[in-house]
């Protein structure tokens, strides 16, 4: 490894070469190498760095989804809960992982950055992982009868569980946006490698880790016991965080630039205290800091906008409050009274992004269906396949199955295909994406209400034989939430990337986590009502615990007609959304 002198040397012979400019030699957007210097391309960054990315996250996921997607069967077979209290805890804890990657962005955008961030909370992971583990080889440890041996483990478990959630939450949002800070802004070359096809592999690693830990890992755990099982994950997030460490001088780092929050509350707050200010009729009038003001250091200019008016008030210079001596001294101004232009377009932006990331949580609530209704819709068909049974659960490796095999189509094929007919880098754009994409889910409801039509035709046709029809007529469906996937998952992380201010890529990236969550509660929160609803009276209802004697097509349907008025109101957001970059 070349010392700091060896490689300004170096640096210095590339400067004095005539036919090489600086500018092809350094990275444009700004970034750093590992010791703090301007980041060389040809060193850092790019597929070379996201390599060790791709693999720490797919190491992560293999080790998160393999105590996720098994953890129920642990409560229940292990630690004795009931199936009602373990599906609340799994529930929380897996709510409580989508929700922390938002703290965990803040946190990188405002003080830490990205990688440290990661280290820090993976190694919290790691911590937490290894509770996990203790609390399977717990009883082993002490041979002796314990009257609390039960509550033990659970408090060691639960420990671990919520510290993994802390991990989760440095890790998630910071893996992704790290991943994509790896590629240069200002070269062409480097930004269409990023989105989508940088997010396209994101997904795709996620998806092979999905797949590898609900066979492999839940094989392990269940004829090997569970102490070996969650073991074997946490030398598997311990080794994820040793690849990201040890790459650590082919990464490209940005600067923190303050907390993205309160930015953004210094807008809201300044332009309601000039609620009763006339905006200027030039625009030129309100106020910016110059580019080489240090405030500015590492923050792109964003030219001000017509729309959202009321939040330009916040950049009103006013004279009753001194404030135009204090523009001329940038740095003595307060910034709960005055903030520049380039700030309140950042809150603008978030302002704009918001109706489309409200319509992408429906995709989300139709996603939590593939682990809920579709499953209890399995448990009431044929699950014989020739001369194997099939559970269930196991249909979603339908879904996880079309994403690894249409990602890389999606990448090598349709842009390429798309490239030539419409002329854009990207083939269509992450809006246009997000929206094929959130077709998929009506599709897929209104496949899933056919097959239940179908399959309560058949049960009561003959109610002494309660005749069943297979579940491999469940495929389609989650085929079609599969295709969803790859379209509205990439399309909106890449969206959000590319849209976000510089200053806030890491929470904006994490709004898509969130999104997640979002989705989870707006399920849930549509069962209740159905349930409600529809159990007036005496009966039954929609979705009652035998479902011959429900509705459950009605509810598949409903869902379906839900998806198409969010599909009008997203068609109606993405045609009135200002692009940044337009």
């Amino acid at each position: 490894m070349a010392s700091g002198s060896e490689q300004r040397e170096q640096t210095v012979a590339l400067l004095n070469r005539p036919t090489i400019k600086a500018e092809e030699i350094y990275t444009s957007d700004g970034s750093l190498d590992f010791k703090g210097n301007p980041a060389l391309k040809h060193r850092t960054g790019g597929w070379r760095a996201c390599r060790f990315i791709l693999g720490t996250e797919f190491c992560y996921c293999l080790a998160i989804f393999g105590i996720g997607c098994n953890l129920v069967t642990y409560l229940t077979a292990v630690l004795g809960e009931s199936n009602v209290v373990a599906a609340r805890s799994f529930s929380t804890w897996a709510a409580t992982c989508s929700i922390t990657p938002l703290a965990g962005a803040i946190v990188a955008d405002s003080y830490w950055g990205r990688y440290r961030t990661m280290v820090i909370a993976g190694s919290v992971g790691v911590a937490g992982m290894l509770m996990a583990a203790l609390s399977a080889y717990l009883p082993l440890l002490i041979r002796n009868e314990m009257s609390n041996m039960v509550s033990a483990q659970e408090f060691i478990l639960f420990l671990g569980l919520y510290m993994i959630a802390i991990g989760s939450g440095g890790l998630r949002p910071c893996l992704m946006s790290f991943g994509a800070d790896q590629f240069d802004d200002g070269d062409p070359s480097e930004c269409s490698a990023k989105g989508p096809p940088f997010f396209n592999w994101y997904i795709f690693t996620i998806n092979c880790a999905s797949l590898v830990s609900s066979t492999g890992i839940v094989w392990v755990q269940g004829h090997y016991g569970w102490a070996l099982g969650l073991t074997m994950q946490v030398a598997l997030l311990a080794a994820g965080l040793s690849v990201l460490v040890a790459a650590s001088q082919t990464y490209r780092f940005h600067r923190t630039r303050g907390s993205p929050l309160t930015r953004v509350f210094q807008v809201i707050v300044a332009a309601i205290r000039k609620y009763n200010v006339d905006l200027p009729a030039n625009s030129s009038l309100l106020h910016e800091l110059p580019e080489d003001n240090h405030a500015m250091k590492g923050i792109e200019c964003i030219e001000h906008t017509t729309d959202l008016q009321f939040f330009d008030k916040a950049a009103i210079i006013t004279t009753s409050n001194k404030e135009a001596d204090e523009a001329a001294v940038p740095a003595a101004h307060n910034p709960w009274r005055l903030c520049a232009v380039t700030q309140v377009e950042e809150l603008k932006i978030l302002v704009r992004m918001f109706p489309i990331w409200a319509t992408i949580v429906f995709f989300y609530a139709v996603s939590a269906q593939v682990s809920s209704t579709f499953v209890e819709q399995g448990t009431s068909m044929d699950a014989t396949v020739g001369s194997m049974r099939v559970p269930p659960a196991s249909m979603s490796t339908f879904d996880v199955l079309t994403v690894v095999v249409l990602v890389p189509l999606y990448d090598r094929v349709f842009v390429p295909a798309a490239r030539r007919l419409t002329g854009k880098e990207k083939g269509v754009s992450e809006l246009q994406r997000v929206g094929i994409g959130l077709v998929m889910p009506v599709l897929a409801l209104a496949a899933a209400a056919i097959v239940e039509t179908e399959r309560l035709h058949a049960a009561t046709a003959a109610p002494l034989l309660r005749t069943k029809i297979s579940l491999l007529w469940q495929a389609p469906q989650y085929a079609l939430v599969g295709v969803g996937e790859v379209l509205t998952t990439v399309g909106q992380l890449d969206f959000f990337y590319s849209q976000a201010p510089v200053a806030m890529k890491t929470v904006c990236t994490a709004l898509g986590l969130v999104a997640v969550a979002a989705g989870g509660y707006l399920n849930s929160c549509l069962l209740t009502v159905v349930q409600w609803a529809t159990t007036t009276g005496g009966s039954p209802g929609w979705i009652p615990d035998d479902l011959n004697e429900g509705r459950l097509d009605r509810f598949f349907w409903m869902m379906a007609g839900l998806g198409c008025l969010n599909l009008m109101a997203f068609v109606t957001c993405a045609t009135r959304y200002k692009s940044r970059k337009d």
